[in-house]
């Protein structure tokens, strides 16, 4: 009997959150009034009802999806529907619910270009965005939990983040994604197939994905957010067709045609080179948003001109990485200059100053040197190109990269330095999150901590052994709470732009800028 009155209860839970999502869904403009209905009952088909909730509704609508979500998808386990209770089947079955509570593709791109028309494009990407956060798309519960911070440099504050929205599958789920083929289909997660995708272990669902298109270049393009938001409305153009990354002067005219459509976004690309390059070279695309970077707010150190291209005011970035910056009102002009510049970086050694723009025996030459651009537009509605410069050489010294994070630093961050990086907003792993939770309770009074740690190889903070000592011996062991937090906060932020300057070309010492104010004298700027 008791047993009988769970599964009623558990039902009528299930029943109930589907009111609730019907009625937020219907509250956000997911669903128009006329497709409540018909949502309602694909939801009850969905978990194997035949009559809706029987008691009297009479809620308001919620703000978030996501308790009702939790609720019906609790019970989707129980009745079968996902095989195991982790974050990963979960989130294949909440992206198929809320699959089942959106408009259309071409509803939603019909909706995009009439808001365009009718109000501008930024109430355009406004409601984009927004339609991606209700549909949980972009999953704001996790992205809350994420760990920020500004760490004063320099250079300026630099933004600190541990993300943690982006779930983390247990063992068991990669081996078992381990023994599936390869994927074959979609070829990427940038590919445009994605829109409606059901998922895998190895391939995230994308029911509620939602893609705008675009023209650049008169190419086919395509706008998304992201769906871990690592800054506000962070946004993903990618290439109609699954093409490899290449960047060429279509590269940039595409930035700042992009930029002339979209004023109130930046928009930049990852370097294309391997160890300098992003984590996705085999799908072009560019990343952008609506968030002032600490690079934007740089201070220029030296500032020249070139009689070929009148307008165009070449700057040299106090930053901890190597940065040229381009200013002008007239988008074509800039475009020359900027494609001037990279071609001749392309092609630019100095061996005084380490400088090596290729490598090789043989005949066979291998490049070295590329770019990470960045394009938007200035408060006088000019445009600004940020063009900074890359080299992906390694040495016996530094095998995973010359101008990569070095191995001291790899405790704290060994991944490539990418655009957002690049641009002063640190993307910290998330195991970092309880490891300096751990650090901070060591510099606050946990000896035992502090020796299991130096002594035990395979214990959960080795890694960070001999930075703990050092802190510890910097800052005793008799903290408190709060103060530790914020030292070993404090501490990270120092290692993370050391990190970003590990990655300039020109170093920031007198010698390096010379060097640097050699390459631009040398394309003619004065």
């Amino acid at each position: 009997m008791n047993n009988d009155n769970n599964a009623a209860s558990a039902s009528e839970k299930a029943l109930h959150a589907i009111e609730q999502l019907v009625l937020f869904a219907a509250h956000q403009q997911l669903i128009q009034p006329a497709d409540a209905d018909y949502s309602r009952n694909e939801l009850l088909d969905q978990f194997g009802f035949s009559e809706p909730y029987a008691a009297e509704f009479a809620e308001a609508p919620l703000e978030s999806p996501q308790a009702p979500l939790d609720a019906l998808i609790d019970y989707g386990f129980e009745i079968g529907l996902i095989p195991e209770n982790t974050d990963t089947y979960r989130d294949l079955l909440d992206a198929k619910i809320m699959g089942l509570l959106m408009p259309r593709p071409s509803e939603v791109n019909a909706e995009f270009y009439s808001l365009t028309a009718e109000k501008g494009i930024q109430a355009a990407t406004d409601r984009f965005y927004k339609l991606s956060i209700d549909s949980n798309y972009i999953r704001m519960d996790r992205i809350s939990k994420n760990v920020y911070w500004l760490q004063d440099s320099p250079y300026g504050d630099i933004e600190m983040t541990i993300n943690l929205s982006k779930p983390e599958k247990n063992p068991q789920e990669i081996a078992m994604a381990r023994l599936l083929p390869p994927p074959v289909y979609p070829k990427c997660l940038l590919c445009r197939e994605n829109v409606g995708y059901a998922g895998r272990l190895n391939h995230p669902p994308r029911q509620n994905l939602r893609v705008i298109p675009l023209k650049l270049n008169n190419e086919k393009w395509f706008l998304q957010y992201s769906p871990y938001v690592y800054y506000n409305e962070h946004c993903i153009v990618f290439h109609h067709d699954h093409v490899p990354m290449k960047l060429t002067k279509d590269s940039l005219k595409r930035l700042l045609g992009f930029v002339e459509a979209f004023p109130h976004y930046f928009i930049g690309s990852n370097a294309d080179l391997p160890i300098v390059g992003g984590s996705i070279l085999t799908h072009d695309h560019f990343q952008g948003g609506r968030h002032t970077f600490p690079i934007q707010k740089a201070p220029k150190e030296d500032t020249f001109t070139h009689a070929s291209y009148p307008g165009v005011s070449l700057s040299i970035v106090k930053w901890p990485m190597s940065v040229l910056r381009l200013q002008g009102a007239d988008p074509a002009v800039l475009l020359e200059c900027g494609n001037e510049i990279y071609e001749a970086w392309k092609a630019y050694s100095d061996p005084e100053a380490e400088v090596l723009a290729f490598s090789g025996v043989d005949g066979e030459r291998t490049p070295h040197n590329t770019v990470t651009p960045i394009v938007r537009r200035a408060e006088d509605g000019g445009f600004e190109m940020d063009l900074v410069l890359r080299n992906n050489r390694t040495s016996e010294e530094h095998p995973e990269g010359i101008y990569h994070p070095h191995r001291e630093m790899h405790h704290i961050k060994k991944e490539n330095i990418g655009l957002i990086e690049v641009m002063g907003l640190a993307i910290l792993p998330g195991r970092l999150k309880e490891e300096l939770d751990a650090i901070a309770g060591i510099l606050a009074g946990d000896t035992a901590l502090l020796e299991a740690a130096g002594s035990q190889a395979d214990h959960a903070l080795a890694q960070h052994a001999s930075w703990i000592q050092e802190l510890a011996a910097r800052f005793g062991t008799a903290l408190d709470r709060e103060e530790a937090v914020r030292t070993v906060q404090n501490e990270v932020g120092i290692r993370f732009t050391r990190i970003l300057e590990h990655a300039g070309v020109y170093k920031r010492t007198p010698e390096g800028q010379a060097a640097f104010r050699r390459f631009a004298h040398s394309l003619g700027f004065r």
